[in-house]
């Protein structure tokens, strides 16, 4: 089973191996995480260049993973990624390698983003479309706005009334927002 979890690593530097389609939907990614993006590849496709990112010509060496926080192998060489997921787990980095995801110590999620709100999901056996499909399925169960400010102050309210008030005003906050959301009582 792999871990759930959400991090804050803007500002922080990510390095992609590989300079293709897989590296340009990447850094797409980390750049809107709020990543610093640095590619290391001989060649790069149109959609790499048109990134903000830094370009490294050339092929993949040894301490090109320096100051990274976390590492993308994605080009089409499986001995080349392989190396590059070896070289990032002896640093203690996090890395995705795009050819065989057991190799790396993360993967990428599918993902929903809408009324605030931001689910991830991945099937655990690799089958993206899998994962693609139910995020349009959420996407579309979701709704366009949510009251996440209006929620967050009547919760924060809530929890400074006494003991007796406290868990009726949450039960109410909590009836708002399944049926909001589309949940059955």
């Amino acid at each position: 089973m792999l871990l759930a979890t959400f991090l804050d690593l803007s500002g922080s530097t990510a390095v992609l191996v590989g300079g293709g389609r897989v590296a340009a939907r990447r850094s797409r990614v980390l750049l809107q995480a709020g990543l610093q993006v640095r590619v290391v590849s001989p060649t790069f496709a149109p959609e790499v260049r048109a990134q903000d990112v830094e370009l490294m010509e050339r092929e993949y060496r040894t301490g090109d993973l320096d100051g990274a926080a976390l590492v993308v192998a994605c080009t089409d060489n499986p001995e080349v990624n392989d190396r590059v997921a070896d070289d990032a787990r002896r640093l203690g980095l996090l890395v995705n390698h795009s050819g065989d995801a057991a190799r790396g110590t993360f993967r990428f999620p599918a993902t929903v983003e809408r009324g605030g709100v931001q689910l991830a999901l991945t099937t655990g056996t690799e089958l993206p479309m899998l994962a693609q499909a139910l995020r349009e399925r959420l996407e579309a169960a979701l709704p366009e706005q949510l009251p996440l400010e209006r929620w967050s102050q009547q919760r924060d309210a809530a929890l400074r009334l006494d003991p007796a008030q406290r868990q009726p005003a949450l039960d109410r906050l909590r009836e708002d927002i399944r049926r909001t959301v589309g949940v059955r009582a």
